[in-house]
């Protein structure tokens, strides 16, 4: 069995967004020649997330909309673990939207349903961040 790692790198210029991820996920798995397996995509970090979902503009900002109403970022002062920090809601809209994903590999091609896709999801942006992805199979 084959067993691949890479760390993909994202700085979300804005303190929220969603980027579409898909290519580079497909890119490590071109590199790691596995064509039967299981690829985790997953968010390194507590205030991100790796999500599938559509990449349709208005879902991204129905997803926006909601989280807000769920975890709203202020008042910063309504959140206890906000102790000189300002992220408890990103913390919050992480749990709600996931760590990670697990996709099926068959024939060298991930396994989506017709509109999937991998989304990374930064809730608390404006620097670096890490996404893992690890993959293992034939």
């Amino acid at each position: 069995m084959k067993s691949f790692r890479k760390e993909l790198w994202f700085n979300v210029p804005a303190r929220r967004g969603f980027v579409n991820i898909t290519r580079d996920v497909e890119a490590c798995l071109k590199e790691s020649c596995v064509t039967e397996g299981l690829c985790l995509v997953n968010a390194m970090h507590i205030t991100a997330s790796v999500f599938i979902n559509d990449d349709e503009s208005g879902l991204h900002h129905d997803y926006e909309v909601w989280l807000e109403k769920l975890a709203p970022h202020e008042p910063v002062s309504g959140y206890r673990h906000n102790v000189g920090e300002d992220n408890a809601d990103a913390h919050m809209k992480r749990q709600i939207m996931g760590r990670e994903v697990v996709v099926a590999i068959t024939q060298g091609r991930l396994d989506f349903g017709t509109w999937e896709r991998i989304f990374y999801g930064e809730f608390d942006g404006r620097r670096k961040k890490r996404v893992l992805v690890k993959i293992i199979g034939e």
